[in-house]
């Protein structure tokens, strides 16, 4: 197993199913008011130069959960928008805490702090990637679902880190994957022609929703305009308009598809009131599941 967790394609697929096999037992045992203690005495660092509500609070519920401690650090408190170098940042902080949880900007900033780190470095989210995130996703479906096998996963709207994490997963775990994004809003090239050459399924990019959501199983949706987009939005408005996840999109779909969110939502805009609180929706038991791989994803890497 690596030692850091950047990006999925790092990973076999035994590897990452053991990850989410584990948050599942992590979350049945915790209903059952089971205490989990096997990180106490442990101590994580987490450099948001993003904010955060639900990756921040499940990281530190997650490492409360398991006994250990939790230093918050924002850009404001840290030196990630000071100009320290990163690579002393990161052998600084590997002599106090035993693992680094990073949500910035660029993918370089984990690979950077990673490098030089002798603790593990765990990518929270950067505008490439977010794994931790997509793993929650992948265990949410294996819940509702049973597996991902002979299911149709769609994802919906813009292709930013999340549809690129969700290329890689596709890759790996070996389901079908279809993306429906405008022309000029494509994943990542680069993440989709490595993607394409480990998957033995099809990953396809199409521009047509109602194609795309065709008999659909899994569907997809985030905000069409990211953090640090806030300038395009009105722009992005008009593009996504007709990727909006309704109750008329929704009906090409089969008629048990599991609709997922990784919220913020903006109802009305990429999903409306009607599609997030209906019967379909899973958006808030895959929420609560961000706490329980984290766990996971905590309990392995720390040593």
């Amino acid at each position: 197993m690596q030692k850091h967790l950047l990006a999925l394609k790092d990973f076999e697929q035994s590897q990452l199913a053991a990850l989410v096999d584990r948050a599942l037992v992590l979350k049945r045992e915790a209903a059952q008011g089971i205490r989990h203690q096997s990180l106490a005495g442990r101590t994580i660092s987490m450099l948001f130069e993003k904010p955060s509500t639900r990756t921040r609070v499940s990281f530190e519920a997650a490492m409360y959960g398991l006994g250990g401690q939790v230093i918050h650090m924002s850009s404001k408190d840290c030196q990630l928008t000071r100009g320290e170098p990163l690579k002393d940042m990161a052998r600084v902080l590997a002599r106090y805490v035993q693992a680094i949880v990073v949500r910035t900007f660029g993918q370089h900033v984990v690979e950077e702090l990673a490098r030089y780190s002798e603790v593990p470095v765990i990518n929270a989210l950067t505008d490439l990637y977010h794994p931790c995130q997509v793993l929650s996703d992948v265990m949410t479906v294996m819940e509702k679902k049973g597996s991902t096998e002979g299911l149709k996963i769609v994802w919906l709207g813009d292709g930013n880190n999340m549809a690129n994490s969700w290329i890689e997963a596709a890759a790996i775990f070996g389901f079908p994957l279809t993306l429906a994004c405008p022309k000029g809003y494509e994943p990542d090239e680069k993440v989709l022609q490595a993607a394409w050459k480990r998957s033995s399924v099809p990953i396809i990019v199409l521009d047509d929703p109602r194609e795309a959501m065709r008999d659909a199983d899994v569907i997809n949706v985030d905000v069409w305009a990211s953090m640090g987009q806030e300038d395009e939005q009105e722009k992005r408005r008009q593009v996504f308009q007709r990727y909006q996840l309704n109750g008329d999109l929704l009906a090409c779909a089969d008629k048990d598809a599991i609709v997922m969110h990784c919220l913020p939502a903006h109802r009305g805009e990429e999903i409306t009131e009607e599609v997030l609180e209906g019967r379909q929706s899973v958006a808030f038991d895959q929420a609560e599941n961000k706490m329980h791989i984290h766990k996971a994803i905590l309990e392995h890497f720390i040593r």
